[in-house]
């Protein structure tokens, strides 16, 4: 079939989202309707639990840090280099987007890069700015939703509970994102490197599988 013979990738990847995502409710909504019972509440419909700020939290809490971890990639490696690795751009070659006023003539190149200086230079930097947006929009939701969750827990337990301006500051939230960002960073760090020695056939984030350790770029 044409259709995912050219979309399988994000087919796949996107139904494996959503049994995950599916799999993240369910088992959440479980734990949560376990905990009221042993405290003697009344557990959350599985449709109220979905819009609970503890499952939204924990979702994007994740989101955040996927986010974070690919608009650092796509800018840092826009800028530095990893000699060896898939990952990199080579260092000994030509910019690859130099005179985009000219580039912007060749045939089937994208429309906006003739409508002037401004819309070449915002569309050079689109895919950075895009996921640091969805970067920084993920990041609000899991700090407003956290706080909610956690002013409910502090209400519960007979305490006051703190402001959402006031949550930003609270460890539990920094705890929270900084457990997340540290796995991204590490996990893109060893496949820079994993890269230069390594390969997977046919994989277009690898370097053939005959290069040589120092080629540089896949």
């Amino acid at each position: 079939m044409r259709l995912f013979r050219d979309n399988g990738l994000t087919i796949v990847l996107m139904l494996l989202f959503a049994g995950s995502i599916m799999g993240h409710w369910l088992a959440g909504w479980r734990v949560q309707t376990e905990e009221a019972m042993r405290h003697g509440q009344e557990a959350l419909s599985l449709g109220a639990y979905a819009l609970s700020p503890e499952f939204l939290s924990s979702v994007f809490e994740n989101w955040e840090s996927e986010f974070l971890q690919m608009s650092a990639y796509v800018l840092l490696t826009a800028i530095l280099v990893q000699k060896g690795s898939a990952e990199s751009k080579d260092p000994d070659e030509p910019p690859r987007d130099a005179e985009l006023e000219t580039q912007a003539l060749k045939p089937n190149a994208p429309g906006i890069l003739r409508w002037g200086s401004f819309w070449r230079a915002l569309y050079a930097r689109s895919l950075g700015l895009a996921l640091a947006l969805l970067f920084l929009a993920s990041f609000v939701i899991h700090w407003t939703q956290s706080a909610h969750a956690a002013a409910q827990e502090a209400i519960e337990h007979g305490e006051t509970p703190i402001g959402v301006i006031a949550y930003l500051s609270d460890a539990q939230l920094w705890f929270e994102s900084f457990q997340n960002w540290q796995s991204e960073f590490l996990s893109t760090a060893v496949l820079v490197v994993l890269s230069i020695f390594l390969r997977q056939r046919e994989s277009p984030e690898s370097k053939p599988v005959a290069a040589p350790h120092g080629q540089t770029g896949a």
